[in-house]
């Protein structure tokens, strides 16, 4: 048996977390939205055309924020088509995802379905084929409470009061060729300056994110983020992230590790930022919107096989493994462990597109091996972060040396009483001996110790098998004077929750 050991103190914190470092995403693809949470034909369908089965899944993930409507799809997104009776609106082409866009989901209806939800709109304006006027007319249609143009606009649609979004994306990964209308990082820089001076002039009160880099291989990595933010750094508050992982080649203890790659890429994304401040000798710190991040890569293959301009075109829908659930987990704890300047998270996506929660048309909504860490780590990870020394045994993979075992986060919540230790034992044959030194923390037992594992890493959820791969009540935890000890299944996420007498 493995053993390893972590030492925390409740006076050494990393951060409070911010409630929108559990956040989501739904885009204009697939059938995220149309078969996804809308489907007006459902049994389970409310008067609006809102699955009632798919809220109550996403309810349960206590989800702050949301971002729509993309992604890829918002670089070529009129917002002005998705507003007004559904009967007057156009039908486009999708020229991201060659797909068919109906828009009878638009702006309004979000924000309606954000409310049944419990969660709130974090809201992209387009800045490849749209403008800095388009921009701060949809935030003047969104925020404004009334008497101007757009706002009045906004009450003929049916909503008097301003929907007050305060988060705001300045376009999506506008460095990829791959975007409509892909910009240079002085052309995208010197775009979104432009467009964030007048939203803020409609509404002082929105916060703001640059686009980073599309990804960590991106061959203008650094050098992006540097000169965007030379352009923008007095009106944003954050520069994006996005971040997919897979395992094509079959390569699980790689695969494993890379939460620690993502780790290496938010530090180095802050490191940038902050040579940002240090040149404009400025005391603010641009803080991270990790707002992509997901494993991706078991639908690559069938989606070059799909029809075009289908409304709905069933892309991205990965059906994730006992291995993915456990990336997804070291990732939440990486996010966790970078609480300090990763304030917003959203998990890519929600429904049917490389997410948590699946449907069928006309029939059932079920939850992936990934609904689970998401759920355990936004119920119960909220609260103060704090510093861990971690001893943990290595291994080597093929294309990384010396990666712990244990992958771990400790969260506190003084109002609750409650301490949560979140961990992932990385071996594939060995369980791990796990034991926390709780010196600081007095008079605490033992409250829950939910694990999952198979032995099975590639077992699913299906619609068949739903329960497949679930979390269950753990053995072997427990409180001996200082020390909490716990016995790691090999390849397991686990939770562990205790709470003071």
């Amino acid at each position: 048996m493995l053993s390893a050991k972590i030492i925390i103190n409740n006076e050494f914190k990393i951060s409070d977390t911010d409630p929108r470092l559990f956040g989501g995403f739904i885009e204009h693809m697939g059938r995220s939205i149309y078969e996804g949470i809308y489907e007006p034909t459902h049994p389970q369908a409310d008067k609006n055309g809102f699955r009632q089965d798919v809220l109550t899944l996403i309810k349960q993930l206590n989800i702050p924020i949301i971002r729509y409507p993309g992604g890829n799809f918002l670089s070529g997104y009129n917002w002005l088509d998705g507003v007004g009776p559904k009967e007057s609106r156009p039908k486009r082409l999708d020229l991201a995802w060659q797909a068919m866009e109906t828009n009878q989901i638009g702006t309004n209806e979000f924000i309606e379905w954000c409310k049944l939800a419990g969660t709130s709109p974090m809201m992209a304006v387009n800045l490849g084929t749209g403008d800095s006027d388009s921009a701060r007319n949809l935030v003047e249609y969104c925020n404004h409470p009334g008497g101007t143009y757009w706002s009045d606009l906004r009450q003929e649609h049916g909503f008097k009061k301003p929907h007050q979004i305060k988060v705001w994306c300045l376009g999506n990964e506008m460095d990829g060729p791959w975007q409509i209308e892909a910009k240079t990082a002085t052309e995208y820089g010197r775009k979104a300056c432009e467009t964030a001076k007048l939203m803020k002039l409609v509404d002082p009160s929105i916060e703001l994110v640059a686009c980073g880099s599309s990804n960590r291989d991106m061959p203008t990595l650094g050098e992006w983020e540097a000169e965007v933010l030379d352009h923008t750094f007095d009106y944003v508050d954050y520069i994006s992230i996005h971040v997919y992982y897979g395992n094509p080649d079959d390569d699980t203890p790689l695969f494993l590790s890379r939460p620690d790659d993502m780790d290496a890429y938010i530090k180095e994304i802050i490191a940038v930022s902050d040579y940002v401040a240090c040149k404009k000798k400025s005391s603010k710190k641009i803080m991270l919107s990790f707002d992509e991040w997901n494993v991706w890569y078991h639908s690559n293959e069938s989606d070059k096989q799909l029809e075009n301009w289908q409304c709905p075109k069933p892309v991205l829908e990965d059906v994730y493994t006992m291995e993915d659930a456990l990336v997804v987990g070291g990732m939440l704890i990486t996010l966790l462990n970078n609480s300090d300047r990763v304030k917003i998270g959203c998990l890519a996506q929600m429904v049917n597109v490389i997410a948590p929660i699946m449907t069928r048309k006309g029939g059932p909504a079920w939850t992936q091996t990934i609904f689970h860490p998401f759920l355990h780590v936004s119920n119960f990870g909220r609260g103060q972060v704090l510093q861990q020394v971690v001893d943990s045994p290595r291994y080597d993979s093929s294309e990384k040396k010396s990666v712990p075992y244990l992958c771990s986060a400790c969260v506190a919540n003084e109002d609750k009483k409650e301490l949560t230790v979140f961990a992932v034992n990385r071996s594939l044959q060995e369980p791990m001996r796990l034991n926390v030194d709780l010196s600081s923390f007095k008079d605490y037992q033992v409250m829950a110790y939910q694990t999952m594992h198979h032995t099975d890493l590639k077992a699913q959820n299906t619609e068949l098998t739903p329960d497949n791969v679930q979390p269950f009540s753990g053995e072997n935890a427990e409180i001996r004077g200082d020390q909490l000890t716990a016995d790691l299944p090999p390849a397991s996420w686990n939770m562990i929750r205790l709470i003071r007498k």
